[in-house]
């Protein structure tokens, strides 16, 4: 089984160099993941980097896979700041390198981020994916629902506009958020809807 580790802000600078080449890589490969091709290596880098600081305040979560030393894949989870919100996290930058597709990678990572969400309190995830993807595929078999389309939304790494997905799962138990911003648990999620906690 491929690794999955969470990375502190320290580990994230130490692997940027490759988590620049895994973004190049899924630019390359034509994944709509907000960049424009060809994506300069410099700028990759640089966005990578610019993550770190989210990551040491706590409003971003990255993980990786490894196979052997290199970077594999990624996922994050961006966390809202605002005190209504923290019941929720957008799903981000599921991204698997060319070379290591057709093994599960992309499926054990999004497991991987949605029980860290679920053990971490949040109880909604949302995500946008291209519209038509394999990325939508993968989202639609793992349990979320799909909200809506929005035309136009993003364009491919070749420049062209393409509609998105948007896509949502409940996780762990719903609630409510108390006035301090902690969630309140009032019960489970299941496919009826909520029950009542024990």
């Amino acid at each position: 089984m491929t690794p999955i580790v969470r990375l502190a802000a320290g580990d994230l600078l130490a692997r940027a160099e490759e988590l620049a080449e895994l973004l190049t890589d899924t630019v390359e490969g034509g994944a709509s993941v907000g960049f424009l091709a060809p994506l300069d290596r410099a700028e990759a880098l640089a966005w990578w980097k610019e993550r770190a600081a989210a990551v040491d305040a706590g409003g971003l979560a990255v993980w990786v896979a490894t196979a052997g030393e290199r970077v594999a894949g990624t996922v994050s989870l961006a966390f809202p700041d605002k005190p209504n919100s923290r019941h929720r996290a957008e799903l981000g930058k599921l991204m698997v390198h060319r070379e290591a597709r057709g093994r599960s990678l992309g499926r054990a990572l999004l497991a991987t981020a949605e029980r860290a969400a679920g053990e971490a309190g949040i109880t909604l995830l949302h995500l946008d994916t291209e519209t038509g993807s394999p990325a939508e595929s993968l989202y639609r078999t793992a349990g979320w629902t799909r909200a809506g389309m929005i035309p136009d939304y993003a364009a491919t790494p070749a420049g062209a506009l393409c509609p998105t997905t948007i896509f949502y799962k409940r996780i762990g138990r719903i609630g409510r958020i108390g006035r301090v911003g902690r969630i309140v648990r009032v019960g489970a999620v299941s496919p009826q809807g909520p029950t009542p906690s024990p």
